[in-house]
């Protein structure tokens, strides 16, 4: 039996990392969700205070901000698999401390638990992202960034939902358990990964040097410099649904709110699934421009959920959940392909930077939304915040228009 072809083995390399990948990422995202959802009700359950389940969830979010500054000179410095599994073996370690440490410690060591963890799942989203053309060709590029955020979807919903099923069967230990053996996984699945090409390297700057060249990137980049600012404002519009889904939930279905919001989120995530598979189609089938998906994607996302808020049935809530999830999934997808075919001295710098944005502005709407479900009713506090993104994405197509009519 001959050996097969160079090309031959390059792409069958080419996508067991694939599908490795998209198994990590799944696994991850699964593992997240779970602890989001049995780690904020456990802080609660020891503490019997809000403000210690605010001050938790506040920790993760400056977790990922942390993470977004400090993934850059960490990527820089360690590259391929082995600083990925580190950070997988990371996050169970932190939850293992909940299986040794006695009730008494552990209220005080869980907003520490939420920063390392905050730090390790930003840290593993910017790494896996940023490293994909190492391990994927250009070929199934597209097609694999559809399927993570497929998985990544999934995972969310199901790690909700797993944690919910687990905690009223077994109570906390279990998903604790769980927890780790899902990080443990998720580094089992990064570590047969091997680089198609290994990478030239990048001249290791200072941090101050690599956001200044970043800037000058997308200066030269107006288009990808629109879809960073559009993805800014759509963290407010997101912190504007996620605070509003148990109050639309309520107003739907007083007599069973919780299960109306699961289906919701279900639902989404369908949606989502959906959008993932379709931009692969639209993407390398039908030829789209990346940017172009992206806009549009962010266009049906925003209207998606202004029109969800405005309904008084369940059905047709769900039918507009469904469409605002579907242009979520084709704006993920195209804005991590547009990102991945940028140079690799600026590929990094930019997940950095979306996660910085995403995080900031997904904690500090977070804060600034609250207060207007107060004062008015919820299907004006989503027309306002994800009018935002709109009126962004409109602004940023009319400087397009003009900038080309210039030239």
């Amino acid at each position: 039996m001959t050996d097969a072809h160079p090309d031959e083995g390059m792409i069958n390399r080419s996508a067991r990392n694939g599908w490795l990948i998209i198994s990590a990422r799944f696994i991850s995202d699964f593992g997240a969700f779970l602890n989001m959802v049995a780690l904020s009700t456990y802080v609660y359950v020891l503490s019997q205070s809000v403000m210690q389940v605010s001050i938790f969830l506040a920790c993760r979010v400056t977790g990922g901000i942390l993470a977004s500054l400090s993934g850059v000179p960490y990527f820089r410095r360690f590259t391929g698999r082995l600083p990925l599994v580190i950070l997988d073996i990371i996050r169970a370690a932190l939850l293992a401390l909940l299986l040794i440490l006695p009730d008494s410690v552990q209220l005080y060591l869980l907003p520490f638990i939420a920063l390392g963890i905050g730090i390790g799942n930003s840290l593993f989203a910017i790494g896996l992202n940023s490293q994909l053309p190492y391990w994927v060709d250009e070929s199934r590029r597209v097609a694999t960034n559809a399927w993570l955020t497929s998985a990544s979807a999934t995972g969310a919903v199901t790690g909700s939902m797993v944690s919910g099923i687990l905690l009223a069967a077994n109570g906390y230990e279990l998903v604790f358990i769980t927890n780790i053996l899902t990080y443990l996984l998720a580094g089992l699945c990064i570590l047969p990964l091997r680089f198609l090409v290994t990478p030239a390297g990048v001249e290791k700057k200072n941090q101050r040097k690599e956001w200044s060249n970043l800037v000058k990137g997308l200066k030269s980049a107006p288009l990808m410099a629109g879809m960073l600012l559009v993805t800014m404002a759509d963290t407010l519009g997101s912190a504007a649904h996620n605070v509003g889904f148990p109050v639309i939930s309520e107003l739907l279905t007083s007599d069973s709110p919780g299960k109306t919001m699961g289906l919701l989120l279900a639902v989404w995530a369908g949606g989502k699934f959906a959008g993932a598979r379709a931009s692969n189609y639209l993407l390398l089938k039908r030829g789209i421009r990346t940017e172009r998906l992206f806009f549009y994607g962010v266009a049906l996302m925003s209207l998606g959920f202004i029109l969800t808020f405005q309904q008084n049935s369940v059905a047709l809530a769900l039918l507009f959940i469904f469409f605002a999830g579907t242009g979520d999934g084709l704006a993920d997808v195209s804005l991590i392909s547009r990102i991945q075919s940028e140079v690799e001295s600026l590929r990094l710098p930019v997940f950095s930077l979306i996660t910085l944005l995403q995080m900031t502005g997904f904690g500090v709407g977070m804060l600034i939304v609250a207060p207007f479900y107060i004062w008015l009713a919820p299907s004006m506090v989503i027309i306002i915040f994800h009018g935002i993104p709109l009126l962004m994405l409109i602004s940023v197509w009319l400087y397009n228009r003009r900038s080309l009519s210039a030239h």
